[in-house]
């Protein structure tokens, strides 16, 4: 006749250990929180998005130790090692439960307030963009009216002097249609005037075009980045706030229970 399979029994060891880990953590991690926080600049909304989103990456980081804690005393309870509570405020299960019912609250806040922030930063860089690229244009085309106006200098300089003006027609560093454009512009300057007129159109509508081309994409990714920072952050602050308010309250209607 075959022996029944060994029970297997929790380490003593194990709840110990465990419940040194998550206490570890948790303490850890709100040390983490804390050093995030400080200095405090609340009324600067770049340092608020970079503190929420670094709040959000390293939320799940207490819940572990909460879990990890939870396990330990589970083993201790399993084992029968369980101290005889006094009251609440003596039990630190008592005191993670309210710990998680803060955090719930506070991943909740952020899951509400965070998508308005990055909205916000998102209209004000795409406003530094256009201002940016308005000023880009500005400087651009201010550059074009002198070089513009320094080529018209030139060859008015060339068709006041006839001399100058015969040797540039003679040489060979002109073809045919540039001969003739000479001497169409020396004999009506109007003609000139309508020339370089229309290089400046050109030239402003391929600056404008190639200004509104990258003002287009820099409004794109920013709009992008924007979308995904929401979602992502919003998101993971949702969880996390269901994760810890359950945690919480089911903890603490758990020992309420035990103690009425």
């Amino acid at each position: 006749m075959t022996s029944p399979p060994p029970t297997t029994i929790p380490s003593p060891l194990a709840a110990i250990s465990l419940k040194l880990v998550g206490a570890i953590t948790i303490l850890a991690a709100l040390i983490d929180f804390i050093t995030l926080l400080f200095p405090p600049e609340f009324g600067d909304r770049a340092w608020q998005l970079a503190t929420t989103t670094q709040l959000v990456d390293r939320g799940i980081v207490p819940l572990v130790g909460i879990a990890l804690l939870f396990t330990g005393y589970w083993i201790d309870s399993s084992l029968g090692n369980a101290p005889r509570r006094v009251s609440l405020a003596t039990d630190p299960r008592f005191w993670v439960c309210l710990l998680a019912c803060l955090l719930g609250l506070v991943f909740l806040l952020t899951a509400v307030l965070h998508p308005n922030n990055v909205r916000l930063q998102s209209r004000d860089a795409i406003a530094q963009v256009e201002a940016e690229a308005q000023q880009a244009s500005s400087e651009l085309e201010g550059r074009l009216n002198a070089d513009i106006s320094q080529r018209r200098a030139q060859i008015d300089a060339l068709l006041q002097d006839e001399d100058q003006l015969q040797a540039a027609i003679a040489s060979d560093n002109l073809d045919e249609a540039q001969r003739a454009q000479i001497e169409q512009f020396r004999d009506d300057p109007e003609a000139l005037n309508e020339f370089l007129n229309s290089q400046v159109g050109e030239a402003q509508t391929q600056l404008q075009t190639r200004i509104g081309e990258q003002k287009q994409d820099a409004t794109k990714r920013l709009r992008s980045e924007a979308l995904k920072a929401t979602i992502r952050v919003t998101l993971s602050s949702l969880l996390l706030a269901v994760g810890y308010t359950f945690i919480g309250w089911a903890g603490l209607r758990r020992l309420l229970s035990i103690v009425s």
